[in-house]
């Protein structure tokens, strides 16, 4: 079996030594970046399955090494940050992180959540050789999801999307009529208990509807239901 490689990026040395202790640990292959400039450099010439990503780093900072990333690659996103404000987290996600783990982290809780995004993406990624049973291709009206491939378009034209964001999708769409609170969504995806409030889930929903032009259309894709959650219609 290939190895899993994941590549770390933060300016701390200490905190860089830390998380490579843990994952090598769990078996995983690390590699070890200082600054965003660099770590991009090691995006092209390596093959990386998930991304740790500081956010505070001299030259250029990790939301924009995020937003370069997902130019190009789909890969799984962990910021690990000391910014520690609900906006901090929001804006985090906003500019395509998966998930985000402040400072100080709890290693145990790190390693579950690097476990949970490596597991997403491979059951999504479309080199996966594993196929299903039943038909898992989902149409209702304009949209299109192909399970099996990790496709989905929309009126016909093809729209890129992180695993999160197709999990939530494909779990809306699943159940079409069907309103989901966040809480719900939250567990059901990230298989996770909701212990608080945060926004996670109205962040992703907020970038997946982006991405889906769901704010310029007459006939919504996903229908806010207010007090209550989100749904697809039939």
């Amino acid at each position: 079996m290939e190895e899993t490689r994941i590549l770390v990026v933060d300016d701390e040395q200490e905190i860089a030594d830390l998380l490579e202790l843990y994952l090598i640990s769990d078996g995983y292959q690390v590699i070890k970046s200082g600054d965003a400039l660099e770590g991009l450099a090691i995006m092209e010439r390596e093959k990386i399955d998930l991304v740790l990503l500081d956010i505070m780093m001299p030259k250029m900072d990790g939301l924009e090494m995020c937003r370069k990333i997902r130019e190009k690659h789909n890969v799984p996103i962990i910021m690990v940050s000391a910014k520690t404000q609900e906006l901090d987290k929001i804006v985090g996600l906003t500019t395509g992180a998966d998930d985000y783990v402040t400072k100080p982290f709890n290693p145990l809780e790190l390693m579950a959540r690097v476990k949970s995004q490596l597991r997403r993406y491979r059951d999504l990624n479309p080199a996966n050789e594993k196929k299903e049973d039943e038909d898992s291709t989902i149409r209702l009206n304009h949209v299109t999801i192909i399970k099996e491939t990790h496709q989905v378009f929309v009126d016909g034209e093809s729209i890129k999307l992180t695993p999160i964001e197709f999990d939530i999708l494909y779990l809306l769409a699943s159940h079409p009529g069907r309103v989901f609170s966040t809480d719900e969504i939250f567990e059901k995806v990230w298989n996770e208990k909701v212990y608080e409030a945060n926004n996670t889930v109205m962040v992703h929903i907020r970038r997946l509807r982006g991405k889906m032009k769901d704010d310029t259309r007459t006939d919504k894709i996903i229908t806010t239901v207010w007090g209550v959650g989100y749904k697809i219609e039939q």
